[in-house]
């Protein structure tokens, strides 16, 4: 997975999860679009898909990678 993500345009992923259940992750890339698309098109994407679904609410039959979305930065040190 961790190759697979790479080779897709995936950078310096990392998850966060608080005790609340909030999942938050980050990445850095060129194209997060590109990346996105890039990660669906792979077999182990699919199977991670199938075994992951159970743990996200509220997906109404999307894949858990459908429910993401970009949280907009508002500050940067650099």
């Amino acid at each position: 997975m961790c190759d697979a993500l790479h080779d897709a345009g995936w950078n310096n992923y990392s998850l966060f999860l608080n005790p609340d259940g909030t999942l938050i992750g980050y990445l850095e890339t060129d194209d997060f679009a590109a990346a996105q698309a890039a990660m669906a098109q792979t077999e182990i994407n699919s199977r991670w898909q199938n075994e992951m679904a159970q743990f996200f609410e509220g997906l109404e039959g999307r894949d858990p990678d459908e429910g993401m979305f970009a949280i907009r930065e508002i500050f940067h040190i650099d």
